[in-house]
């Protein structure tokens, strides 16, 4: 008897999947938790394993179709089984719909040709989404992918080694130089569709442009005694922590005893109503391999110490870059930090997060003279000097209070002190 496959629930508010790419083509062979599909919620991009061994009989929704969680989506069973006939639901909801992406097939089709490997039909190793996406951008296909050696749990191809086979078939650096050239900065004229997360992420924003009265406040940061701790402390919290020390749970923390004295600032609109939020849920964007961009969230984070949100950040962010981030845990957020400051951006000014009413951007740090008024007159003197940026929404926060909020920020992170590390 036919198993069937069924659009998986990845999260309590999940109520739909996207409907990526298929893995296998009706009639191929699968093992149990083979991946046979990827599907992507709006926020997350998942695998989905064969709930059983044998063969793919049925597909009954095609790539970009959007499928309702519990839906049958293809069906699995024994070589030469019948199954009943039907057909596909009438309901199949597709991304590209409009007679323009219908003329424009053609070109689509020869712009995935650029820039999707060949995959062979024949059983494939599993590889982690940042494996995949490396593989992309240095156009190695599956079946080269496949001899690379794996140093990994089972055998799996990490970062590392895909990094190091890279390397390893670069001749020279003239070569290396000559080929980014003629890759990274050729320019043409061509056109390529938007990936499912980007799709996500342009709706997103023009929904809080559309949403959100935007108002920004920038404050200038001396970060000093921060950097002078990190730098002469990161050694030792790593080897006694087993967790890398950054600047971000410095930035949180300061943050989270902000909003408790703000908490308009973690609140949300519903309607005419303005809803206070219990707890503090901190969402802190993070950049993809693959340029895209995706936010988890630290749930109930005013219950954490330092330590706890040193951990929390570095797991979440490092799962989110590998693609292993649960859709729970991008979503729930009640205030947003987002860092351009880590590639070099002085400042930033973020589009709020719905339904968040703020975010704040960090821009980077840097050494620069400063005049500081002392006891025998003004001198001046290098400090490590950072700007932060708030957004906030208009409709329910005035300058006042969002610069205040901002304010306290300020005088937490300069009047820092390691008794509370």
């Amino acid at each position: 008897m036919a198993t069937d496959v069924i659009m998986p629930k990845l999260g309590e508010s999940i109520t739909e999947g996207t409907i990526l790419e298929w893995k296998k083509n009706v009639g191929d062979s699968v093992s149990r938790d083979e991946t046979i599909l990827e599907i992507s919620t709006d926020k997350v991009d998942s695998e989905v394993p064969s709930p059983a061994s044998g063969i793919l009989l049925e597909i009954l929704y095609d790539k970009n179709a959007v499928v309702a969680v519990g839906e049958v989506i293809a069906r699995i069973g024994e070589s030469g089984e019948k199954i009943s006939s039907s057909s596909k639901p009438d309901n199949i909801e597709k991304t590209e719909t409009t007679e323009k992406s219908d003329n424009n097939s053609i070109v689509k089709k020869e712009a995935d040709k650029k820039i999707t490997p060949v995959a062979s039909n024949k059983e494939r190793k599993f590889y982690s989404p940042l494996v995949r996406s490396i593989a992309k951008k240095e156009s190695i296909a599956l079946d080269e992918l496949d001899l690379i050696s794996g140093t990994g749990h089972n055998g799996r191809v990490n970062k590392s080694d895909i990094l190091n086979y890279i390397q390893s078939k670069e001749p020279s650096n003239s070569t290396v130089n000559n080929k980014r050239t003629a890759t990274k900065y050729h320019l043409e004229d061509r056109i390529e569709p938007m990936d499912h997360v980007r799709k996500i992420i342009a709706q997103h924003m023009i929904q809080s442009r559309d949403t959100s009265v935007h108002v920004y406040s920038s404050s200038e940061v001396d970060m000093t005694q921060i950097v002078d701790f990190r730098n002469t402390s990161k050694e030792k919290f790593n080897l006694k922590h087993k967790t890398k020390l950054t600047y971000t749970p410095f930035i949180v923390d300061a943050v989270i005893q902000s909003i408790h004295d703000f908490p308009l600032i973690n609140a949300c609109v519903e309607g005419d109503d303005i809803r206070y939020n219990q707890n503090i849920n901190i969402g802190v964007a993070v950049a993809l391999p693959d340029d895209n961009l995706i936010v988890p969230v630290i749930k109930r984070s005013e219950e954490l110490n330092f330590l706890g949100l040193t951990r929390s950040i570095e797991d979440l962010s490092s799962r989110a870059r590998s693609g292993q981030l649960n859709p729970d845990e991008a979503q729930g957020s009640t205030f947003t930090i987002t860092n351009p400051g880590v590639f070099g951006s002085l400042f930033g000014m973020g589009i709020i997060n719905q339904p968040n009413v703020a975010i704040l951007s960090v821009g980077v740090i840097h050494k620069r003279p400063v005049v500081k008024e002392t006891e025998y007159g003004d001198v001046i003197v290098i400090r490590s000097m950072m700007y932060l940026t708030l957004a906030y929404d208009h409709r329910i926060i005035d300058g006042a209070y969002g610069t205040k909020f901002l304010g306290r920020i300020k005088e937490l992170l300069e009047s820092f002190s390691d008794e509370n590390i």
